[in-house]
């Protein structure tokens, strides 16, 4: 037992447990009880840090995480109406991120777990999303299939009943939400771009505009989408300015039915493969609209037992993160408050801590 937390693992198990999120442009705070149930989930969002460039600046997003974390922790603990005093422990995001923006969370837990002699738990942000599965949907079975598709991340994982992450496949070149992004710049359409495309091109025609799909000319399971966001490119340049503009709409609706018709075809060729019939889509593009609809009804088709977490866990929040470090905690105890660094790197190998929550 690490001689900076001297209270026994069953005075840290029954108290409320506070987790950290800072991995790249957002800074949030949240409190589970000692069930698991979350008591509060805040989000301080840098979109407008970030909009003028269309794209997060890691500089400018580790200064406003500065700017906000005390706030954002105060006001997770006064939403869940726990005193500091009487947290059991803090889960942190340790990686993969934006290093400047990793340090500032992981360095504040830090100080907060030694001032008040609790342990820290560093917690993997792609762990985390895999886990928002079961946040709101404590049944969803294993094994399973799930799909992380964020910014940054766009991964297929096949989740055992003993722990075991296996990665099936990830892009070879640009995430999903990449290329959303990329696509609303294009466009001439504001940051973040994912949000920015689902809105416009509801007012467009999906099967306008031809936009080529990645097809994997091996038998791997994976995702390519540097070759859209090219397709996009010459089109426009094709395009008088005029035209573009009238076409926004056409042009966004069928660049993103490329983008998510490729997503929900991978995975269930994942799931025919592997002969599951569960499917877990976490993290920031599981917000999109068009994919949900894509989703649900094929997942009905099929008969595939889907899991879509509610917005609030979609995109990267810290509730996520204390959901993996309690389970971490009631498993396999503590981690050293010094011994905690940062890993912007991280990726899920082998035994990992996601799945349903204990509840005792």
């Amino acid at each position: 037992m690490n001689s900076l937390c001297p209270r026994p693992p069953s005075v840290w198990q029954a108290s409320p447990l506070l987790g950290i999120e800072s991995s790249c442009d957002d800074t949030a705070a949240a409190v589970l009880d000692r069930e698991g149930r979350v008591l509060s989930n805040i989000v301080a969002s840098q979109v407008s840090v970030h909009g003028k460039f269309g794209g997060v600046v890691p500089e400018l997003a580790a200064r406003a995480h500065v700017s906000v974390i005390e706030g954002v922790v105060r006001l997770a603990l006064q939403e869940a109406g726990i005193q500091i005093k009487n947290l059991g422990a803090i889960a942190v995001t340790e990686g993969p991120g934006l290093a400047g923006a990793l340090l500032i969370g992981v360095n504040f837990a830090k100080g907060l777990s030694y001032a008040l002699e609790i342990p820290l738990i560093g917690v993997n942000h792609l762990e985390g999303h895999i886990t928002s599965a079961w946040l709101a949907d404590s049944t969803f079975p294993l094994p399973c299939i799930v799909l992380v598709v964020s910014g940054g991340h766009t991964h297929l994982y096949q989740r055992e009943r003993d722990g075991r992450c296996e990665l099936l496949g990830c892009t070879r070149d640009d995430a999903a939400g990449e290329a959303f992004d990329k696509g609303a710049q294009m466009l001439g359409l504001e940051y973040p771009g994912g949000p920015a495309i689902d809105r416009v091109a509801r007012h467009g025609d999906r099967q306008a505009i031809s936009f080529p799909r990645f097809r994997s000319r091996t038998n791997k399971i994976e995702f390519s989408f540097s070759g859209l966001k090219t397709s996009l490119l010459y089109k426009l340049r094709g395009m008088d300015a005029h035209l573009a503009s009238e076409q926004v709409a056409d042009l966004a609706a069928s660049y993103q039915e490329a983008i998510v018709s490729v997503l929900v075809d991978t995975a269930f060729t994942a799931l025919a493969r592997t002969g599951l019939a569960a499917l877990a889509v976490v993290g920031g593009v599981s917000a999109n609209s068009r994919l949900r609809t894509l989703l649900k009804e094929r997942a009905e088709r099929e008969d595939v037992h889907l899991s879509l977490p509610p917005m609030a866990y979609c995109t990267d929040n810290a509730a996520m993160i204390a959901a993996v470090g309690r389970r971490m905690l009631m498993t396999s105890g503590s981690r050293s408050v010094l011994d905690l660094d940062i890993d912007p790197m991280m990726a899920v190998n082998g035994r990992c801590a996601t799945g349903p929550i204990p509840t005792s």
